[in-house]
C-alpha cells in the first residue's frame, strides 16, 4: 500500500516535502520506489561483478548464470531471515509471502546467496574465494543504492535527535527529528566500494577484498544498527539484543582475525585465473 511520507532535513538546510511510496501503477498494480530502487542496485550489482571477473576469466554470460540462481534465492533468504525473526507478527501463509508489505533483512540475502554462489561454483569450477572478491565489492553498492528505497518510505530510522543532519519526519502529530540511519549506513557503503577499488589491484592474495568488505560492512554495520528503533531482536539470558548487530560485529571480529592472520601467514596458493584454451587448426 502507498503512503506520503513529509520529510524534512533543516540542519542541512532543506526544508519539508512529501515523498510517495509509489512511483507509478500499472493496469492498477502500485510500484513502489523501494523495488525499483533495488532492482537498479541489482543491475549495477551484476554488471560490477561482470567488470571484475572478466579479469579472472570468468565470462559475462558466466555471471548471468549466477544472477538467474542467486537473485531470487537471496530475495527468498531475505524474507525468511525477516519472517523467522518477526514469526509472531504473521497470522497465515498468504502474509509470509506478501513481500509487498514489506521484510526483508539484507543478512538472509547474503546468507542464502553466499550459498548459491559456493554450490554454482563448485558445479562450474570456479574458485570461490576468487570470485567472491568480484562480488562483494557490488553487493555493498547495490546495498547503499538499496537504502534510498528505505528513504522513500520514511523508514529505517534512528532515535530522536538534535544532530545537524538530523531528519525530519512527520507522521500525522508534527514534525519530529531523527537520526538518518539510511544515510550513514549509504555514505559507509559508498566511501567502502570507493576504498576496496582503490586497494583492489594490491590485494595479495584471492578471498582478500572478500574480508575486507565484510569487515568493513559489519563494523559500519554495528555501529549504526545500534541507532536504529525497528531493529529484529532476540533474547539471550533475559537480555534483549539486536539480531542485525549482534551479527555484523561477529562478521567484523572474524573478518578482522582473519586479515591479521593472513597479513603474517599468508596462503600459499597462488592468484586465480581461469583459463579457456581452445584448438585452432591453421590453414595450411
Amino acid at each position: 500500500m502507498s503512503h506520503i511520507t513529509k520529510i524534512s532535513f533543516p540542519g542541512l538546510g532543506i526544508g519539508e516535502f512529501e515523498v510517495n511510496s509509489e512511483a507509478f501503477s500499472i493496469f492498477g498494480v502500485s510500484i513502489a520506489w523501494y523495488a525499483l530502487i533495488i532492482t537498479f542496485g541489482m543491475i549495477l550489482c551484476v554488471l560490477y561483478i561482470m567488470y571484475r571477473a572478466k579479469n579472472i576469466g570468468i565470462i559475462p554470460d558466466e555471471i548471468l548464470d549466477y544472477a538467474l540462481f542467486v537473485i531470487p534465492i537471496g530475495i527468498i533468504g531475505a524474507r525468511l531471515y525477516y519472517v523467522l525473526s518477526e514469526l509472531d507478527s504473521y497470522n497465515s501463509i498468504g502474509e509470509v509471502f506478501d513481500i509487498r508489505s514489506g521484510g526483508l533483512a539484507i543478512y538472509g540475502g547474503i546468507i542464502a546467496g553466499a550459498l548459491t554462489v559456493l554450490v554454482i561454483s563448485k558445479i562450474k569450477k570456479i574458485y570461490f574465494p576468487a570470485l567472491a572478491d568480484c562480488v562483494v565489492p557490488g553487493l555493498i553498492l547495490a546495498q547503499a543504492i538499496g537504502r534510498w528505497g528505505n528513504f522513500m518510505n520514511g523508514e529505517a530510522y534512528g532515535y530522536e535527535t538534535d544532530i545537524f543532519c538530523r531528519m525530519g519526519l512527520d507522521f500525522g502529530y508534527g514534525m519530529s527529528y531523527y537520526h538518518p540511519t539510511f544515510l550513514y549506513e549509504s555514505l559507509w557503503n559508498i566511501v567502502g566500494f570507493i576504498l576496496i577499488n582503490i586497494f583492489y589491484k594490491h590485494k595479495k592474495y584471492d578471498g582478500q577484498i572478500f574480508l575486507m568488505v565484510f569487515g568493513w560492512y559489519g563494523l559500519g554495520r554495528m555501529l549504526i544498527e545500534g541507532l536504529r528503533t525497528d531493529s529484529l531482536t532476540f533474547s539471550l539470558f533475559g537480555a534483549t539484543l539486536r539480531t542485525s548487530q549482534v551479527l555484523a560485529g561477529a562478521i567484523f571480529a572474524v573478518c578482522a582475525v582473519l586479515l591479521i592472520y593472513f597479513a603474517f601467514k599468508r596462503p600459499n596458493k597462488p592468484f586465480y585465473y581461469r583459463t579457456k584454451v581452445k584448438n585452432t587448426k591453421k590453414d595450411k
